[in-house]
């Protein structure tokens, strides 16, 4: 088991799902397209959050948090997701930094930051992507010195959810940028906003709106040794990498919740619509349709499930959690684009909120690596498996 999940009874894991599943039926959903057509950050949904302990799903019980398997928390994604995946972007990348300060940092680090982290009252984001470097973080340029107590960090972000109304991110440096291989001169820190933590203006995007998602500078920003992740420099890569295995899962449930909530409306709608003296679910190229991405989204879970539970196990899981990231985004794009077929017309029309499925969809494709890298990472993992 995990370090941060904590064994549950069935009928605890149902009750939560539940309480899940009540929130995002009369809270989320409803408001899904308002906030989405404004571009509006969901001030209010994020107290509700709090108040449903979701920034503190995966965090220990030690700390305050649920201490929920990925498993469980990978269900809550699929069924927030399946409403609305914006949302799931705000504790999902929140998470993700505090699974790395869990498992990496000092016990000083999670004395100071998981309490706070699992009430919300601390929210985060991952530093990790940069403007020339993307999938490739080993090209990353952002540096820091160390200066006595410090380290001044320079240098530049892009894409960072829950940059400007978050509280701070896991920042990835390198603190040696002549070290070879690459991977060994870079570091991660816990940092705070402050002095020379400059967030831009909000991104403009085709989808995922109303979630933040800005570019940042640090211009001589100093940040405390003792943020360092760990204590000690050259460490940050590879804690990067194991706490990309928790997002890519979180990834590929809210693949599947896209696909899951596109065949949902479609599947309604299919019902409801007529053509040609019968309702449209009657003929057979919308039922061809409806069968392929039912089965999908199937498949998606299970894979999801698979990879969840490595995790929860301790077990590695690079290979598990790329396929079901990479099947589950995909399986989102292709879910919200028949459906988007199965609508017809009324499909383009912002009245029907199947257009925003389409429009998120392909953001699950790129995030967390993109599934060109992962189908690499797919294959060299088998091969890596298999040797003959």
């Amino acid at each position: 088991m995990n370090a941060s999940s904590t064994e549950w009874s069935a009928e605890d894991e149902r009750a939560i799902l539940d309480s899940i599943e009540t929130w995002v039926e009369k809270e989320v959903r409803p408001q899904a397209r308002h906030f989405d057509q404004a571009d509006e950050y969901p001030h209010a949904l994020v107290e509700q959050m709090k108040e449903l302990g979701l920034f503190g799903a995966t965090i220990g019980q030690a700390w305050g948090g649920l201490g929920l398997s990925s498993s469980i928390y990978a269900r809550i994604v699929i069924k927030v997701a399946s409403a609305w995946m914006a949302p799931s972007g705000i504790f999902n990348s929140h998470l993700i930094m505090a699974s790395a300060i869990e498992r990496f940092g000092t016990e000083a680090q999670k004395a100071e930051f998981l309490p706070r982290m699992a009430r919300g009252e601390f929210r985060g984001g991952i530093g990790l992507t940069e403007p020339n470097a993307g999938s490739d973080l080993q090209a990353i340029r952002t540096v820091a010195r160390r200066d006595g107590d410090d380290y001044v960090v320079n240098g530049a972000k892009t894409w960072i959810t829950n940059s400007a109304n978050g509280h701070g991110i896991l920042l990835l440096v390198k603190t040696d940028p002549q070290a070879q291989p690459r991977h060994k001169g870079m570091s991660l820190f816990i940092a705070e906003k402050g002095p020379g933590f400059v967030v831009s203006a909000k991104m403009k995007k085709l989808g995922y709106k109303a979630i933040d998602s800005c570019e940042l500078s640090f211009d001589n920003y100093r940040v405390p040794a003792s943020r360092l992740v760990g204590g000690e420099e050259g460490k940050g890569f590879a804690q990067v990498a194991s706490g990309l295995e928790l997002g890519r899962i979180n990834v590929a449930a809210r693949g599947c919740g896209i696909a899951q909530g596109a065949l949902e409306l479609a599947t309604r709608y299919a019902q409801e619509r007529s053509a040609f003296g019968k309702a449209i679910c009657e003929h057979q190229a919308i039922q061809l349709k409806l069968a392929q991405m039912v089965t999908k989204v199937e498949a998606a879970k299970l894979l999801i499930e698979q990879a969840a539970r490595k995790y929860d196990a301790d077990e590695r899981c690079d290979l598990e959690a790329a396929m079901a990231k990479y099947f589950g985004s995909e399986a989102g794009v292709f879910c919200a684009n028949e459906a988007m077929r199965i609508f017809g017309g009324y499909s383009y029309s912002t009245e029907y909120e199947i257009e925003r499925y389409y429009r998120d969809a392909m953001l699950m494709c790129i995030g967390e690596g993109t599934n060109e890298i992962l189908q690499t990472i797919i294959a060299k993992q088998w091969i890596a498996r298999n040797k003959v």
